[in-house]
């Protein structure tokens, strides 16, 4: 069976659907959440799904070697949950196709630095675009521009709102991220 370590920053919706979609299979287990928010929703959910949810600092994660040895001693795969800081190249060098992100946007559009969230529905509202959903991608040394595992779509109205677009993004995010995960880890395991 392999190890998940999750990344999140904030509310933890997607963490604690990853949690649970792992707790009913054999293919892989959550052992541990990394946060860099002390004070994330996240951390009460994995309290309550019994999953050690763990704070650390920037200086932990880009200036000292203490994330990149409990990674090594914890995951096989990371997964990124709406974890907000760029992953530095050490960790993405030791884990190489090994680190999944969601977007939530089809890159290459509205991807970047600085997009993430709100500030992606926004944007994606203001240009009218007429669909938006999700990307599924490995990590690489750039924001948002490794390799591009898996999309899916979802039709957008005039009217609506960067709220209503974050709805719309939410089931897609609930719905796929957690199979695709898998099926990366059945490929490359095969």
């Amino acid at each position: 069976m392999k190890r998940i370590v999750v990344f999140a920053s904030g509310s933890g919706t997607n963490a604690e659907n990853i949690i649970k979609y792992f707790n009913q299979t054999k293919t892989a287990v959550v052992t541990k959440v990394l946060c860099n928010n002390e004070h994330a929703k996240v951390f009460e959910r994995c309290k309550n799904l019994n999953i050690n949810c763990l704070h650390f600092k920037r200086s932990e994660f880009s200036s000292s070697n203490f994330v990149l040895n409990l990674l090594k001693e914890e995951a096989d795969y990371i997964v990124l949950a709406g974890f907000l800081w760029k992953i530095p190249d050490v960790i993405v060098e030791a884990f190489p196709n090994k680190i999944i992100n969601i977007h939530p946007a089809l890159l290459p559009k509205y991807g970047g630095k600085g997009m993430y969230g709100m500030n992606v529905h926004k944007a994606v509202a203001e240009n009218k675009e007429t669909e938006t959903g999700i990307t599924i991608h490995y990590v690489n040394e750039h924001y948002d521009e490794g390799a591009i595992i898996f999309q899916a779509k979802t039709q957008l109205n005039d009217d609506d709102s960067p709220e209503k677009i974050a709805e719309k993004i939410h089931i897609l995010e609930q719905q796929y991220f957690p199979r695709v995960i898998e099926e990366v880890i059945l490929s490359e395991n095969a």
